[in-house]
């Protein structure tokens, strides 16, 4: 069977092409499994690590606290999450855990960098306001101090509270020395109002009773 050059030829390239690209594509595979399974750079054995941009920092400088303790928080969060049954509920704390993720983001970038990244919105403080007020509407009025605890899962909400009041002090220290954008402070502020409401709702949710702080006599 005899075919034309100008086929041969053809097909020659098309067989030539097929052949560099699946060479391509092996080659870009195995560079992202590289990438995938490199976990360590060693580039932070120092004590120094690198915000967006590049700009290198000490560890425990007070942006790298910042950000740091946000992480800290939002795995927190992710915890709590995991233990709770209610969709509204765990729905609310996905988006918070999203918008956590944003604020960390936002604080790692270099401030004298002009990078866009996503920020918050007044929307978004408002979502937990409105969350605040629904199940503040249902619950018992508040007469005594409550201490953490009644339930296991009452208790790793007030956990991520706490975490929440830290990482809130951590960007107001940062505040002091450079820029930060005042809704994350906000939305920090407004996040641990709405654990503390949270932690009440889930004990009501579970039967539970508020464990009310004693104080010892003074005599």
């Amino acid at each position: 069977m005899c075919f034309h050059p100008a086929i041969c030829i053809r097909v020659l390239i098309i067989f030539t092409t097929l052949s560099i690209l699946n060479c391509y594509y092996d080659a870009l595979e195995n560079q992202i499994n590289y990438m995938a399974t490199k976990i360590y750079t060693k580039t932070g054995d120092q004590g120094e690590t690198a915000l967006f941009g590049g700009k290198r920092l000490m560890k425990d400088h007070q942006r790298i606290e910042a950000y740091g303790t946000v992480d800290e928080l939002n795995s927190y969060i992710g915890l709590l999450r995991d233990c709770l049954e209610s969709k509204r509920e765990r729905s609310v704390l996905k988006q918070v855990q999203d918008l956590l993720f944003t604020i960390g983001s936002n604080l790692a970038m270099d401030p004298e960098k002009d990078f866009k990244l996503p920020g918050l919105l007044p929307a978004d403080i408002e979502l937990l306001e409105t969350e605040i007020d629904l199940m503040n509407e249902n619950l018992p009025e508040l007469k005594h101090f409550i201490l953490p605890g009644g339930h296991t899962t009452v208790s790793f909400c007030h956990i991520a509270r706490c975490v929440c009041r830290r990482a809130e002090r951590r960007v107001v220290t940062l505040e002091q020395i450079g820029s930060v954008t005042p809704t994350i402070i906000q939305f920090l502020n407004r996040l641990s109002d709405y654990l503390f409401i949270l932690a009440r709702k889930i004990t009501q949710d579970k039967g539970g009773e508020e464990v009310r702080w004693q104080a010892r006599d003074s005599d």
